[in-house]
């Protein structure tokens, strides 16, 4: 029950900390201010890494086992344990955990930027995501509690979401920088000095806020939640990627049967880690819905762009990111200019024309050709932004607006879930359709097959950046025939994941317009 409509169940120090502070709520926004920093962090840290692969490789010399679980080990921690940490945050405190997480997580980041070994690192990358899950969730609804007037919150949204696509955006020129000019470690030691202005001052400026009737912490229901989700994340990816086998299938198998007994135990429960009636509201699981079909096409589509830039047009990981700014820009302004929006148009609407615009970007994509320059392919990624930046603002405060302002951390956490779970498939999934597409359509050259070894022309077979390495080896005629080769297959898979893409965007704008069709405009 919200507690705003029942005070005698909030306590006196929680109420203390929900009046409005002196000079018109400024209190409130210095409390935002710092709640940036992790998300800043967090989305920079998603893709800064990715373009420090090559220098931690040259470094450590993982295994290429080793060099994906320094990427996945992260991610598979922080999707297994979002859901337990937003329940724990509403049940000891969303700035007590919140506070706890950016300790951990910096401390985590210093040990983990001097790893001496891949294991090492490794291990720290899973520790990271043990902390990052405290951060993405409190932050969210500690939001919902600070701004309960409708319009403010709508407002922090679109700003927390501002700052999680602006890190995406830096992400890729700050972690190329900090490669270029110092080494591999960097991008990770940055964590500390982000963190540090909410570790000194979030106790004083951000209010606590916690359920007032939380029920005890049911520790099976957490071992329970992460037997689930991080069997059936790794399960789909190693799907994705290797195709049905044993292993794969087998672990996806584990992680739904333990999702059935997750479910039986929250339903048995009188204080559930997860509030499963969350989802009998259609506003809640609509817009979560369109938010992970959102950011698993987003995804694929960025996977894509930072191949095409980097390998068929030259570019070094910096200047990707710069070319892919202003479409990353835009997203941010898109979100921040449809909050006064929602006050003539239904949300509804404004997230299916979100959703309607970002099924265009896809579709100049599946249909177009991409032998001109990256011109179009960067013009299709500004529609696609614009899109998904306004249609996840809304959302994202439907998600939030759709539930009592004591279950904000368990509804955060499933919309961090989401986000997680979305990023990861799209990679995975788009990624594995794209790579497969490439393999069946690359026809090597005559040339090639007598001019280098075996081992090479299989390698060149594998990826495009294997063939991209093996043209710079050869003669300029046979070069130039092997690049164009592994550009024309590597366009078929693009459109392929596009046309999925399109198609899953398009679905969604239709949902969303439907079943969000009556949710009233903003006051």
């Amino acid at each position: 029950m919200n507690s705003a409509l029942h005070p005698e169940r909030t306590s006196a120090a929680e109420a203390l900390h929900r009046q409005p502070s002196s000079g018109g709520g400024a209190r409130d926004w210095f409390a935002l201010a710092l709640l940036m920093f992790p998300v800043l962090l967090v989305a920079v840290d998603n893709t800064a890494l990715t373009f420090a692969l090559p220098a931690i490789a040259r470094s450590l010399d993982p295994s290429g086992v080793q060099l994906l679980w320094i990427v996945d080990a992260y991610a598979l921690v922080l999707a297994g344990l979002l859901v337990a940490m937003g329940s724990l945050g509403d049940r000891i405190g969303r700035r007590r955990l919140l506070l706890v997480g950016i300790s951990g997580f910096a401390a985590v980041s210093a040990a983990s930027a001097f790893a001496p070994t891949a294991e090492w690192l490794i291990a720290g990358r899973a520790a990271m995501g043990f902390f990052g899950a405290m951060l993405m969730p409190s932050t969210l609804s500690l939001i919902r509690n600070i701004f309960r007037e409708s319009g403010r919150r709508r407002l922090a949204v679109a700003i927390w979401a501002a700052g999680f696509s602006g890190g995406a955006a830096l992400g890729p020129i700050f972690g190329g920088w900090l490669v270029e000019h110092f080494w591999w470690g960097a991008v990770l030691l940055v964590a500390v000095p982000i963190m540090l202005p909410p570790l000194v001052f979030g106790r004083f400026l951000i209010p606590e806020s916690k359920d007032p009737s939380p029920g005890r912490v049911d520790g099976a229901s957490i071992a329970l939640s992460m037997l689930t989700m991080v069997p059936v994340v790794y399960g789909i990816k190693e799907l994705a990627t290797h195709g049905p086998g044993v292993q794969s299938l087998g672990v996806l198998a584990f992680g739904l049967a333990m999702g059935l007994v997750f479910v039986r135990r929250q339903r048995a429960l009188a204080s559930p880690l997860l509030d499963l009636s969350l989802f009998k509201n259609r506003v809640f699981s609509t817009a979560i819905t369109a938010n992970v079909l959102a950011l698993f096409s987003y995804n694929g589509f960025i996977l894509f762009l930072a191949q095409h830039l980097q390998l068929l047009e030259g570019m070094s990981p910096s200047e990707s990111g710069t070319a892919m700014l202003p479409a990353l820009t835009a997203m941010v302004v898109a979100g921040l200019l449809v909050v006064p929006l929602v006050r003539k148009i239904r949300p509804g609407f404004v997230v299916a024309a979100g959703l309607a615009l970002s099924a265009t970007g896809y579709a100049l994509v599946a249909f177009g050709d991409h032998d001109t320059g990256p011109t179009a392919l960067l013009a299709a990624l500004l529609i696609l932004a614009l899109g998904v930046g306004s249609a996840e603002t809304i959302s994202n405060d439907l998600i939030l607006g759709s539930v009592p302002a004591e279950k904000s951390g368990a509804a955060a956490a499933i919309s961090e879930t989401g986000y997680e779970v979305g990023s990861l498939l799209g990679t995975a999934i788009l990624g594995s359709i794209l790579t497969a597409s490439y393999q069946q359509h690359l026809s090597l050259p005559e040339a090639v097959g007598g001019t280098v070894p075996a081992a090479s022309a299989d390698q060149a077979r594998e990826t495009l950046a294997g063939a991209v390495e093996l043209a710079g080896s050869l003669p300029a005629p046979v070069a130039e025939g092997l690049t164009a080769a592994a550009r024309a297959a590597f366009d078929s898979g693009v459109h392929i994941t596009a046309a999925i893409a399109l198609v899953l965007m398009a679905g969604a704008s239709v949902l969303a317009a439907v079943v969000l069709r009556r949710v009233p405009r903003a006051k």
